[in-house]
């Protein structure tokens, strides 16, 4: 299934999950999913190929999975969330996945995400194109999207929101009186 290309697709690095990804990933999300078990994870070890045919899954999503090429697996729709699956079944965490994913070492991988990620200065795109900074010269799936902005109150606690008395609407009332 080839999926239609979008504008969000210019950004290195990033496979966003969308709609089309979704479709093109079923196969590879519903074996992830079925690593949950561990009587299906003991059958991928005992014979992964075997395993892998009981789904739907294309040439390239095969080896992909085999190869442990979880980049690759993102691109041909495989949500990270349930790839991470494959990596927990083969004993590595999510920081080793993510390491092993930007080409980097545990180490370093975590070192850069405790000194808050990576950069977002320079080329933020495959085309080349710098990152837009007014709202007209961004991609048009961004357009409309407001910049994050802090949280303006905290959330309540359960039992705060539970206390807190309810709004009234306006206009009649739905009650019906007596």
């Amino acid at each position: 299934m080839i999926r239609e290309q979008h504008d969000y697709d210019d950004i290195p690095g990033t496979f966003v999950f969308d709609q089309g990804r979704s479709r093109q990933g079923y196969g590879i999300n519903m074996f992830c999913m079925s690593l949950m078990k561990e009587e299906n994870r003991r059958a991928f070890k005992a014979n992964e190929a075997e395993y892998l045919k009981q789904f739907k899954l294309t040439p390239e999503q095969t080896e992909a999975i085999l190869k442990r090429d979880y980049n690759r697996m993102l691109e041909l729709g495989g949500n990270i969330y349930f790839t991470a699956k494959l990596g927990a079944t083969d004993g590595h965490s999510f920081q080793h996945l993510a390491a092993l994913m930007t080409g980097s070492t545990q180490e370093d991988y975590a070192n850069m995400m405790l000194a808050g990620g990576r950069s977002v200065e320079g080329v933020r795109s495959k085309s080349g194109k710098r990152a837009a900074a007014e709202p007209e010269q961004r991609p048009k799936w961004a357009k409309g999207t407001k910049r994050a902005r802090p949280a303006r109150r905290a959330r309540l606690s359960g039992a705060a929101r539970a206390a807190k008395p309810k709004a009234r609407t306006r206009g009649k009332s739905r009650s019906k009186r007596g």
